[in-house]
């Protein structure tokens, strides 16, 4: 038992501890008791003293843990109900009604100035990323490290070192267990965060620069590179089990739909393509864009119908089984979208079910030619063009409730989109230099945002 808890606690921590339960038994009067763990502890000659450090400090630890986990509870409790109103992406009725009308609801959104501004990267942030269920922020930067930090108190935790130049991309799985980094020294790195963040395993095969990294399920990786490949990896063994081409120039970023059946990546070649992630083959090429295209990402289910009433798309039934749906989706036309601009793809169209429980119907994809685009998956046609930003468009994130979105550009903007009317509702600045990317907390209602200016700002949503 003792090499156990020497595992456990530190020799200093272990013999505090040893006297604080010697002098719990003694004030009690298990004496006998007291002197056979004193003699196994190497204790005898202890004797419990009221001015003593170690009187009664088991007794009032103990109330200290019992007050923590009630205070706990208060606080999963509170985080629940705040999860569940962000997710729906309204303030609760009882708020409302504090400020005079029970009936007004105001969505979550990111509210200047910045509450926390974070400050250790020495080179460009390029990409934040808050984890799946803690108050965690990683970000990634040109100086080849990644750091990770509370997102609630702002404090800095620890870097992460490995790569020899600059880290492009990170994500986190969706159980929160593995962080997955890319970097231009052509590497993918694993870090296992219940193993102290210790890299477990390098992955070599790229030519080139590897620009973004996606989860595909559980099992595999997914990443894009400046070689023009989109390569599948597997997690376990490190292996490159599938090599994707037919981009033309730099791969910049990928996406994987929800159920894993999909891909989109995003090109220098000015072009967004859709991919079957079981066979590699490419289902769409989808043009519009006057200029590398930066980012693209699936819209996620709750974002339809929104996006539908955008496009003028009919609204479908809600909701029957995802694979009810796969099976008798049917093409949703485009004729009616109302993006201003002109676009068009071409792709078999197979594959793409849009009933309405089906995922990956929707594609929005952002670019240098300042503007963000709407494209149906099962048409391969454009459905909007959002027209606002003054400069590139360099990331963008959903919000949790489905009905907006918040981009970044090198414009110093972070821009709030209405997906029902495809306005901006909200223009904030985001920094003194280029914001190149975003990310919105799914934990707590947080917005984070990086720079070329080496900050990272969190911004409070209320």
């Amino acid at each position: 038992m003792s090499s156990a808890s020497e595992h456990i606690l530190p020799e200093r921590q272990l013999k505090e501890l040893q006297k604080a339960m010697l002098d719990f038994m003694q004030t009690q009067g298990y004496a006998d008791s007291a002197a056979a763990f004193a003699r196994e502890t190497d204790n005898e000659g202890f004797v419990a003293d009221p001015k003593d450090r170690h009187h009664n400090l088991l007794a009032k630890k103990w109330t200290s843990v019992i007050r923590l986990q009630k205070k706990i509870m208060e606080l999963e409790s509170k985080l629940s109900r705040q999860q569940e109103e962000m997710r729906n992406g309204n303030i609760s009725a009882s708020a409302s009604a504090r400020r005079g009308s029970a009936a007004q609801r105001t969505e979550w959104l990111p509210r200047p100035p910045a509450k926390t501004r974070l400050a250790q990267h020495r080179a460009p942030i390029t990409r934040v990323r808050f984890h799946p269920q803690y108050t965690v922020l990683a970000t990634a930067s040109e100086d080849m490290t990644v750091k990770i930090w509370d997102s609630e108190s702002g404090d800095f935790e620890r870097t992460l070192k490995g790569h020899t130049k600059a880290v492009q991309d990170l994500i986190f799985d969706a159980k929160g267990a593995t962080l997955v980094s890319c970097s231009a020294d052509l590497t993918l790195r694993i870090w296992d965060i219940a193993d102290d963040y210790k890299c477990v395993r390098t992955l070599h095969g790229h030519d080139h620069c590897v620009s973004a990294v996606s989860f595909l399920g559980a099992d595999k990786i997914v990443s894009a590179s400046r070689d023009k490949t989109v390569k599948i990896w597997e997690i376990s063994t490190g292996y490159c089990v599938k090599t994707l081409t037919g981009h033309a120039e730099w791969v910049r970023s990928v996406d994987v739909s929800a159920d894993a059946r999909l891909l989109t990546t995003a090109s220098n070649d000015q072009s967004v393509r859709l991919w079957d992630a079981a066979t590699g083959e490419c289902k769409a090429d989808l043009r519009g864009h006057g200029n590398v295209v930066e980012i693209a990402k699936f819209a996620p289910a709750n974002a339809y119908a929104a996006l539908r009433r955008l496009a003028g798309l009919q609204p479908v039934p809600q909701p029957q089984s995802a694979a009810t749906a796969a099976g008798s989706g049917s093409g949703s036309g485009s004729g009616s979208g109302s993006g201003s601009g002109s676009g068009s793809g071409s792709g078999s169209g197979s594959g793409f079910g849009s009933g309405a429980a089906a995922e990956g119907q929707f594609v929005i994809s952002g670019s240098r030619d300042k503007t963000l685009r709407l494209w149906d998956t099962a048409s391969a046609q454009l459905l909007h063009t959002f027209v606002g930003h003054d400069d590139w468009v360099r990331d963008f994130v959903f919000h949790p409730s489905g009905k907006t979105l918040i981009s970044v550009s090198d414009d110093k903007s972070m821009r709030v989109w209405d997906l029902a009317t495809g306005r901006c509702a909200k223009t904030i600045e985001a920094s003194d230099h280029f914001t190149t990317c975003v990310d919105f907390s799914v934990v707590s209602p947080v917005v984070a945002t990086g720079s070329v200016n080496t900050e990272v700002c969190l911004w409070e949503c209320r």
